[in-house]
């Protein structure tokens, strides 16, 4: 039997608006206050005692933003790589290729992406039809066999952004 993988799926924090002030989507970074809400939610993950080993995220702005937070509140602190297949319209088969490139050397991956695609992906891991809905900031656990990293998988936990603040007290 191989070995499990966790994938932890992250939906990016809040994001500035769509607008004119952003003509180009890839561009819209957090808001002050999403960093401040997802800097306190990602102190709940210590209640749970998350490690992560890699993190790969979408290219976009407020994905890489929501990365580089989860990343600093981890100890030990995981590399960030991006993932063009985590971006909005992704494919569900380049983002499990992501995952085989890398569960050799890391047990332990977080994507950090946008909905629906992150729901999509996540009911697919679960062997499921349609989506499941992550709000803004929203972390969830499935374990994966890491000989079939596209599923199906076992939901260890699944927490919105208001429960993971609550952990951190």
């Amino acid at each position: 039997m191989a070995a499990i993988l966790e994938i932890y799926l992250v939906r990016h924090a809040v994001a500035a608006e769509r607008g004119p002030k952003y003509p180009d989507d890839r561009l819209r970074p957090l808001t002050p206050e999403g960093v401040k809400r997802f800097r306190e939610s990602v102190k709940g993950l210590s209640e749970l005692a998350v490690e992560i080993d890699l993190v790969l995220t979408s290219p976009l702005e407020r994905a890489r933003n929501t990365a580089t937070l989860l990343a600093a509140s981890l100890k030990p602190k995981p590399s960030i790589a991006e993932v063009e297949a985590l971006a909005p319209g992704g494919r569900h088969a380049a983002i499990v290729d992501a995952i085989k490139a890398n569960a050799k050397r890391h047990r332990r991956i977080a994507l950090v992406g946008h909905e629906p695609d992150l729901g999509e992906f996540a009911a697919r891991l679960l062997g499921a039809r349609g989506g499941v809905e992550f709000k803004k900031g929203a972390i969830c656990l499935i374990d994966v066999d890491s000989a079939t990293p596209g599923g199906p998988g076992t939901l260890r936990w699944f927490l919105p952004p208001r429960a993971l603040r609550a952990l951190a007290g």
